[in-house]
């Protein structure tokens, strides 16, 4: 499929352009989340931030734990994040650097060059949100490949939060954005 370069987007009132659509069942919890989704942009739509909507879509599932994954470059952020869910959740959160382990140990390529450079460890990170029995895990700035390898180790489901973008003020779509940039980068005229 390439649904990004379609024009005509008929799925939009009911046309089909799939073999497997029959195949797909939403059920229990897949289920619950489907109608949760779609309550909150039904009832919210262009009235919440992101994070309303993250505790709105907890309390209706009924989360009581929630885990925050954070990039040590967030920390502020992470603290306000964890004070703020904390109202309403008991909530657990880990830095990217939990463990220090040096980034020789796994022939990491480093940073600064020199010295002792502790590493991200995204599976520490979901292995400590996974001891706590997390129900719902948010990513605050992961690093490009740790959020895939925290996502894919996390028992708990994973939303993101903010993406890491220090070019763009952590605001990765303003690329697609600017007609100057994909012009001069990617040669593309909008």
């Amino acid at each position: 499929m390439k649904c990004a370069l379609c024009e005509e987007k008929n799925c939009y009132t009911g046309k089909d352009c799939t073999d497997f659509s029959e195949e797909i069942v939403y059920e229990d919890e897949a289920l619950r989340s489907m109608q949760i989704s779609a309550e909150i942009e039904a009832r919210y739509y262009m009235q919440k931030t992101r994070l309303e909507e993250i505790i709105l879509y907890a309390q209706k599932m009924k989360y009581r734990k929630l885990g925050i994954a954070f990039c040590i470059g967030f920390q502020k952020e992470a603290k306000t994040l964890h004070r703020i869910l904390a109202r309403n959740f008991e909530v657990h959160s880990v830095c990217c650097k939990v463990c220090g382990l040096e980034k020789e140990k796994f022939g990491l390529e480093k940073l600064y060059g020199k010295g002792f450079e502790a590493t991200c460890n995204p599976l520490g990170q979901a292995e400590a949100l996974n001891k706590e029995k997390t129900e719902l895990n948010l990513i605050l700035g992961l690093c490009i490949g740790h959020d895939i390898l925290f996502t894919q180790h996390s028992t708990a489901p994973v939303t993101t939060f903010v993406v890491k973008d220090r070019v763009l003020a952590h605001n990765p779509v303003g690329a697609l954005y600017s007609g100057y940039y994909l012009k001069k980068r990617f040669e593309i005229e909008e």
